[in-house]
């Protein structure tokens, strides 16, 4: 077993996101490419934002700071710290409405 604070954590990445030339710092905190399963935190400066191409399985985001908005297409949702947004099934982006971090939630089908 293994115990990761994800408010510790999304603290951390937050403050490096805001340093970053890019705006955006990750770690990944279970799974990975070889896995069905893989969560990752994501922290993402105000303004930036992450493209997701189509992803073949359930996608989810649980914000941890922050605010965020997820857009797909003309539709639009805002998440706040505790909300858990369930990615529709098209291509869509994550934008961070203030500087916020995220638990961001793949699982392959099949």
């Amino acid at each position: 077993m293994t115990r990761t604070s994800l408010t510790a954590l999304a603290r951390d990445l937050v403050t490096r996101a805001r340093e970053a030339d890019s705006g955006r710092s990750a770690t990944t905190v279970h799974g990975g490419h070889d896995r069905s399963l893989r969560q990752t935190v994501m922290a993402l400066r105000q303004g930036e934002h992450i493209h997701e191409p189509d992803h073949p399985g359930e996608v989810t985001v649980h914000v941890l700071h922050g605010r965020v908005r997820l857009v797909a297409g003309p539709e639009s949702w805002d998440g706040v710290p505790g909300d858990l947004l369930v990615m529709p099934g098209r291509r869509h982006r994550v934008e961070a409405v203030q500087d916020c971090a995220f638990l961001f939630t793949t699982a392959r089908c099949g």
